[in-house]
């Protein structure tokens, strides 16, 4: 057993308010590219636009007809995104949520994963690949439940402008979405972060709020990151690699504190 999962363990067992935080790593193993770094997408073919919101704003038709017919390394991640499925990284998460050791979860992915994997707390700060959203009202429908025949689709409730729900640059993070990260963030003492350098805010935020107000701070991934000198406990290995036997260690302590009690 390496020496940090056992760390972390005892850190999290010890801890009331566990929230999890994971990115772009986190979804490697099921065959999501990364979009920074090596193997990055953005890495390969250059960042998008910082314009982006804007773009859509001006021109929601065009918008919408890129949506529905993805070219380039875009066709190339809408594929990915929906051949993945969850690995047992995402499932011992969704079972920590289960078993309480973890209170919630924040994914910075848009890949539906945790959902799949069966994560009921969760809050996805970047959208979901898998739903569309009404500009107006906020309501939240699966993307085939949406009549794309005129576009842009209009809300059936409200009639608003809708969007995928993936949160492009220049848009604002929902506001639900960011309620319930401060919410959760707040209450914290202890955040785990998983393949993840929480480099793009508002996540970039949340280990520094954590650290500051007494919590701890555990990151697991196989490299370093900027944040990592700032971690109290840092696991070297993949989701694959770790989560699962960080569940069984949390799981054998239970056990025996159990008994031996």
């Amino acid at each position: 057993m390496i020496p940090e999962i056992e760390l972390a363990c005892a850190a999290i067992m010890h801890r009331s308010h566990v929230v999890c935080l994971t990115g772009a790593g986190m979804s490697v193993e099921s065959g999501i590219r990364p979009f920074r770094g090596p193997g990055g997408l953005w890495t390969e073919h250059g960042e998008p636009a910082l314009d982006d919101y804007q773009q859509f704003v001006k021109d929601p038709r065009k918008y919408w007809q890129e949506l529905l017919e993805p070219k380039g390394f875009i066709a190339e991640l809408h594929n990915a995104l929906r051949d993945a499925r969850p690995h047992i990284g995402h499932l011992a998460m969704a079972e920590m949520e289960r078993l309480g050791f973890v209170a919630f979860t924040i994914t910075q992915n848009v890949d539906d994963l945790h959902r799949q994997a069966g994560s009921q707390r969760l809050a996805e700060i970047h959208g979901n690949y898998t739903l569309v959203r009404c500009l107006d009202c906020g309501r939240r429908v699966r993307s085939e439940d949406i009549d794309t025949g005129t576009l842009p689709p209009r809300c059936s409730r409200c009639g608003g402008l809708l969007k995928s729900d993936i949160v492009v640059f220049g848009e604002p993070i929902p506001e639900d979405v960011g309620r319930a990260c401060i919410e959760e963030i707040d209450q914290a003492d202890c955040l785990l972060m998983v393949g993840t350098s929480a480099y793009v805010y508002p996540a970039a935020g949340f280990p520094h709020h954590v650290k500051a107000h007494g919590g701890t701070v555990i990151e697991v991934g196989p490299h370093s990151t900027e944040i990592s000198h700032e971690c109290d406990i840092v696991v070297r290995g993949t989701a694959v690699e770790v989560l699962p036997r960080l569940l069984e260690l949390m799981k054998e302590r239970r056990s025996t504190t159990a008994v031996d009690g």
